[in-house]
C-alpha cells in the first residue's frame, strides 16, 4: 500500500490517447445533429457601468460527475455547486456543512472531460455499466456506511483497478463505446442544463466548462475550457481520448469557433507540468512559430497562477531577487513526490521566454492574463484560511489527514503498522503525509472587471484579459499605464474615465511614443475582511542582450511610509501576527493603495512587461489554524503565516509597432 492514495489516483491522468494523438470528434465541431442546445431563458437586463465593476469567481470547480472527485466520496452535483456559490450551504463528504461569506458573481463547474459520469454510474448498481465485474466494488462506494476513513485505500485500490478493467472492457467488446458515451452525454447536458437554471444576471453568472486533462514529458498539462453561452454546445466534450496533444484540443475549439461556437482554455498548475506547459518547442519538439503561437494566443488568452495545488507566479530558483517568490509552492509532479522541473513551469518565466520568442521574431505565444481559481472537488470553493478544508473530500478534508495537526496514540498506532511509509517525524511530533496535502494553499478567485454581472460581461473581460487573480481575499486590483497621466489625475473624480481615455488597463498593449516614460496607473482597495494592504509592487520583464532580465520594485507602502530609491523597497511597516490565536497588529496597513508609478530605469527602445502584485498585512496559514483548533503548536516545517496577495494580468511595453 506504499504511496496507495497518490499513485492509484495518477493512473487517471496517464491512461493511453489515441493512435492518432492530433485527431479530434469532426462531428462535434460541425453544424447539424452532433449539436445541442441548451439556451438559457430571457431574464431581466443588468444596468452594465460603462467604467466597469469587479466581480470575483471561480473557473475551476468539479462536482461528482468528475471520476476522481466521485472517488474521494463527492456527491454534489453542478445544482449543488451553484447552490453554494449564490451562497448556500452545501454537505462536504465528510459531513459538514460549508458555505461561503459572501457569494461569488460568477462560477463554472468544470468537471473532466475524460470518463464523464462514469464513476457516478457504476456506482449505481442498477446500470449497465455496474452488472461489469469491475464495476462491483464501486457499487454503492459513497454510501453513508461506507463514508469513512476505512474506506480511503480501498477508494484509491478500486479506482486504480477500475480504469484498467474498464478500457480492458471497452477494447474486448464487453462494453459498448456508446453506452459509455451515452453517460457521458447526460453528464454534460446536465452540467448545461445546471448552468441555465442557476444563471441570473446581476446576481450569479454561470458558465458550462470541462476540464481537458493532458500530459506530456513527465507533467501535468490541463486546461479548463469555458463557452461563452450554452447556445449549440457540443455533443461531448473533448478528452484526452480525443488527443494527448493540447494542439488537438484548440483545432477543435478553432472548428468550432468556425461554426458560430465561442470557447476559451485556461490552463493550471504549470508548477506541475515538469517544464512542459511553457515549452519552447511545441508537441512534436519543432521549434515554435507563428502558427503555433496565434492559434495559441487565440484559445488561450489566459493561465490560472494560483489554486490550491499551489501557486504558480514563480519559484526562487527562477527568481532569487524576489524576497517574495517562495509562496505556497508544491514543488511535485501531480499525485506523486517526484519534483516538478522549475524553467518552463512558472508564468512569471513564460512571460520572460515569451519575449524571448519574440526577439527571435516569432509572435510571443505568451502574452496571456491571469486568474485564480479552486479546482475544488466538492463543488465549493475553499477560498480562506482560517476556513479551509481542502479540495479532495474524504481523501483531505480533516486537518490530521492534510498533516497539519499531529497525529493522536490511536491514528499513530495505526497508521506505523498499515502505512508506516504514510508517517513523517518533523520536531519530534509524527503527521499523516499522504499525498503532499500539506503544501497545498487556501486559494484563489478570478477576478474581472466588467460593465456588469452577465455572461457577455464577463467572459468579455476574460477574453480581453482585463482580470486579475486573488489567493482568497476579494481585493480589487485595477492597473493602466498611458503616456500622458499626471499626478492630478489622482485627484480626479473622472480618474476612471481618464485612464481608458488616455491609456490602457492590464491585458494590453502600450506603444512607444518616442522617448517618453509611461506612466502606470495603480490602484488597489482591501478585503475588508481581510488583512490591510502592506505594499503595491510591479513586476517587469525584458531582454537585455539575448539574457532575460527581471526586476521587483514597490511602488507604493502603507501609511506615509517612502520607497527607497536605492533598494527600490518599502520599510518594515511592523505588522505581526499572534501565533496564539492569530489575531493580527493590522494597524500599519492600508485599506487602499493608489499611485501613478514610472520605471525608474526606463529605456523606451526596449520591450517589456509589467504586472503588479499587491501583499496584504500578514495574516495565518490554514496549517496553522488548523493547528490552533486542535490545541497544538504549528507545524514546525510549515510556514506559520503567508502574505495574501493578487496579482494584474500584465501590460505589455512596445518599443515599435
Amino acid at each position: 500500500m506504499h504511496r496507495a492514495i497518490p499513485l492509484a489516483f495518477a493512473l487517471l491522468f496517464t491512461g493511453c490517447g489515441t493512435e492518432d494523438e492530433n485527431n479530434f470528434r469532426a462531428a462535434d465541431a460541425a453544424p447539424g445533429s452532433a449539436l445541442e442546445s441548451h439556451k438559457a431563458e430571457p431574464t431581466p437586463a443588468t444596468s452594465p457601468n460603462p467604467l466597469r465593476n469587479a466581480y470575483f469567481g471561480d473557473l475551476h470547480v468539479h462536482t461528482g460527475y468528475s471520476f476522481d472527485a466521485f472517488t474521494f466520496g463527492t456527491t454534489a452535483l453542478p445544482d449543488d455547486a451553484y447552490r453554494y456559490a449564490r451562497g448556500e450551504a452545501i454537505e462536504h463528504p465528510w459531513g459538514y456543512q460549508v458555505q461561503l461569506r459572501e457569494p461569488l458573481d460568477f462560477y463554472a463547474v468544470t468537471d473532466h472531460a475524460l470518463f464523464l459520469g462514469l464513476a457516478r454510474e457504476a456506482a449505481n448498481p442498477d446500470t449497465e455499466i455496474a452488472q461489469q465485474p469491475f464495476a462491483r466494488k464501486l457499487h454503492d462506494l459513497n454510501a453513508e456506511k461506507n463514508r469513512d476513513l476505512r474506506s480511503l485505500g480501498f477508494r484509491s485500490t478500486t479506482f486504480g483497478n477500475f480504469v484498467g478493467k474498464f478500457r480492458a472492457a471497452l477494447a474486448e467488446g464487453r462494453l459498448s463505446p456508446e453506452s459509455v458515451a451515452a453517460v457521458s452525454r447526460s453528464a454534460w447536458r446536465d452540467i448545461a442544463r445546471s448552468a441555465d437554471a442557476y444563471y441570473q444576471p446581476g446576481t450569479l453568472t454561470t458558465f458550462a466548462g470541462f476540464e481537458y486533462t493532458s500530459g506530456g514529458g513527465g507533467g501535468s498539462l490541463h486546461r479548463n475550457v469555458i463557452f461563452s453561452g450554452t447556445d449549440a454546445l457540443p455533443a461531448l466534450p473533448f478528452s484526452r481520448d480525443d488527443s494527448q496533444n493540447p494542439e488537438g484540443l484548440w483545432d477543435w475549439m478553432d472548428a468550432l469557433r468556425a461554426n458560430g461556437v465561442e470557447s476559451l482554455a485556461i490552463p493550471h498548475n504549470s508548477n506541475t507540468s515538469n517544464g512542459q506547459m511553457f515549452a519552447l518547442v511545441d508537441w512534436a519538439s519543432n521549434p515554435l512559430d507563428n502558427e503555433y503561437s496565434q492559434q495559441r494566443l487565440r484559445n488561450e488568452p489566459l493561465a490560472e497562477i494560483t489554486q490550491v495545488k499551489g501557486t504558480s507566479d514563480t519559484h526562487p530558483e527562477l527568481s532569487p531577487q524576489d524576497e517574495w517568490a517562495n509562496f505556497e509552492i508544491a514543488p511535485f509532479r501531480a499525485s506523486s513526490r517526484v519534483a516538478s522541473a522549475v524553467p518552463g513551469s512558472y508564468l512569471r518565466d513564460a512571460y520572460l521566454r515569451g519575449m524571448q520568442v519574440a526577439a527571435s521574431g516569432t509572435v510571443n505565444p505568451y502574452q496571456f492574463g491571469l486568474i485564480g481559481s479552486s479546482d475544488t472537488h466538492v463543488g465549493a470553493t475553499t477560498d480562506r484560511e482560517d476556513g479551509f478544508f481542502s479540495k479532495s473530500g474524504l481523501m483531505d478534508g480533516r486537518p490530521f489527514l492534510r498533516g497539519s495537526v499531529p497525529l493522536s496514540l490511536l491514528e499513530r498506532t495505526a497508521a506505523s503498522v498499515i502505512v508506516p511509509s504514510m508517517v513523517v517525524d518533523v520536531a519530534g511530533r509524527r503527521y499523516f503525509d499522504s499525498a503532499n496535502f500539506e503544501t497545498w494553499g487556501a486559494s484563489g478567485l478570478a477576478g474581472v472587471w466588467a460593465e456588469d454581472n452577465s455572461r457577455e460581461s464577463i467572459y468579455s473581460a476574460l477574453r480581453r484579459k482585463e482580470t486579475f487573480a486573488t489567493t482568497g481575499p476579494r481585493m480589487r486590483l485595477r492597473v493602466f499605464a498611458g503616456h500622458d497621466y499626471t499626478q492630478q489625475m489622482l485627484r480626479s473624480e473622472q480618474l476612471v474615465q481618464q485612464a481608458y481615455a488616455g491609456g490602457v488597463p492590464m491585458g494590453g498593449e502600450l506603444v512607444a511614443r518616442g522617448s517618453n516614460t509611461p506612466a502606470l496607473l495603480l490602484w488597489a482597495l482591501r478585503d475588508a475582511r481581510s488583512a490591510s494592504l502592506q505594499r503595491i509592487q510591479v513586476i517587469k520583464g525584458f531582454v537585455d542582450d539575448g539574457r532575460s532580465v527581471e526586476r521587483i520594485y514597490d511602488a507604493a507602502c502603507a501609511g506615509d511610509a517612502e520607497v527607497d530609491p536605492a533598494t527600490h523597497r518599502c520599510p518594515d511597516n511592523g505588522a505581526t501576527v499572534n501565533l496564539e490565536d492569530c489575531t493580527v497588529n493590522d494597524a500599519a496597513g492600508a485599506d487602499e493603495l493608489l499611485t501613478l508609478w514610472r520605471d525608474p530605469e526606463f529605456d523606451p527602445a526596449v520591450d517589456a512587461f509589467y504586472y503588479v502584485r499587491v501583499l496584504e498585512n500578514p495574516t495565518c496559514r490554514w496549517s496553522t489554524w488548523d493547528a490552533i483548533r486542535a490545541g497544538a503548536e504549528p507545524r514546525a516545517d510549515l510556514p506559520a503565516t503567508i502574505q495574501e496577495r493578487a496579482w494584474s494580468s500584465p501590460i505589455w511595453y512596445r518599443a515599435k509597432d
